[in-house]
């Protein structure tokens, strides 16, 4: 317990700054974040590179699928699908999924992860026209996908299959063995342990009920851990700082103090990826700025409020409203949403056209 608890106008600048760490090599970036998340749409570019391009000097939109097979990173699950440090996959494997393949799957798996093995790096096109006969089966979203397809994530998940690289943002495949984990009591809740620290080093500071969805998150990337996560979560108080704020009890670091003064805000006007994270959780959100953000990618057009892709607008420590951007013909063009009132004066116009003009540079729309 901290001598003296901060306020929430420290917490907020705590968590500002110490995820807007001073940018610097990508490898660096990515370890020091301990997770990026990933998502496929271009809005307009990918979550990861939105989210890097303020971690990473002189980062440009796509240099993390480029660089991806020379950086001793791994895409892989956590809390969400993203890229991950190499040294973290002992903590998540060997995986155990939660649903068992039946025999017929196990059957048609092992015939894939052979042909993969026999094969070496291998397309998905090329898998799909050796397992053509596999056919067909419903997605998780509607309509149907190849059942090679979803094989092939089955294998990644269960980490026999890895992604060697990207080629036009496809994932190509290369079969990999993880190393037999000790599976001793300890051993595993001291695995589940190092994860959450990971979860709190990226999201801190986290009020204990966001702390505690993030628990049931790593779920999703270490299933077979799911008890030891939970015990590790009950036994958050010993393990980290810890302060009652406003009526809630938020934790961070242990060795690290959220009221130093060392984390005055810059003047830096930036738009945030809705995956980055200090935005992320949208229930510290509401505590931080007062309003809710919402991500309407996936809502109807008719029925958003803020747009297909807003991405956050904090200048200095305020989060002001959104922005949704969009490329015409090389043009980069703006739409600008806000809270409450909208800043005004000639320093609110200068930050936004140098960040403009920052991700025009990010998207490669100068010449």
């Amino acid at each position: 317990m901290s001598k003296k608890s901060p306020d929430i106008n420290q917490l907020r600048r705590y968590a500002i700054a110490r995820s807007l760490f001073k940018p610097t090599a990508l490898g660096t970036a990515i370890k020091r974040l301990g997770f990026v998340q990933a998502d496929p749409m271009r809005a307009p570019a990918r979550a990861q590179d939105l989210i890097l391009r303020h971690r990473v000097r002189d980062y440009r939109a796509g240099e993390l699928e480029r660089r991806y097979p020379r950086l001793g990173i791994e895409e892989d699950c956590f809390v969400n699908y993203g890229f991950l440090p190499r040294e973290a996959l002992p903590l998540l494997h060997p995986r155990t999924a939660r649903r068992e393949w039946d025999a017929k799957t196990r059957r048609h798996a092992a015939e894939l992860l052979e042909f993969v093995r026999q094969h070496g790096p291998t397309h998905p096109t090329d898998v799909l026209e050796a397992f053509s006969h596999h056919g067909r089966q419903p997605g998780y979203w509607g309509g149907e996908l190849n059942v090679s397809t979803q094989l092939l994530d089955g294998l990644h998940y269960r980490g026999l299959l890895r992604v060697k690289r990207r080629d036009g943002g496809t994932r190509v495949y290369e079969a990999v063995e993880h190393p037999p984990a000790d599976d001793s009591p300890a051993a595993r809740q001291a695995r589940a342990e190092a994860l959450l620290d990971i979860v709190v080093a990226l999201y801190a500071p986290l009020p204990a009920a966001s702390l505690g969805y993030l628990t049931s998150l790593l779920g999703y990337g270490a299933p077979h851990l799911r008890m030891e996560a939970r015990q590790a979560f009950r036994q958050a108080k010993a393990r980290y700082a810890h302060a009652s704020v406003d009526g809630q009890t938020w934790f961070w670091p242990a060795d690290e103090n959220p009221a130093s003064r060392r984390h005055a805000p810059d003047a830096t006007l930036r738009l945030l990826a809705p995956f980055d994270p200090i935005v992320w959780d949208r229930r510290r959100f509401v505590r931080f700025w007062g309003w809710t953000y919402k991500f309407e990618a996936y809502t109807p057009a008719a029925k958003r409020t803020m747009g297909h892709y807003a991405l956050p607008l904090l200048w200095g420590e305020h989060m002001h409203g959104w922005a949704n951007l969009r490329v015409e013909k090389g043009v980069l063009k703006h739409e600008l949403g806000f809270a409450g009132a909208s800043p005004r004066g000639a320093a609110f116009k200068a930050a936004l056209e140098e960040e403009l003009q920052r991700m025009r540079v990010f998207l490669g729309l100068e010449r």
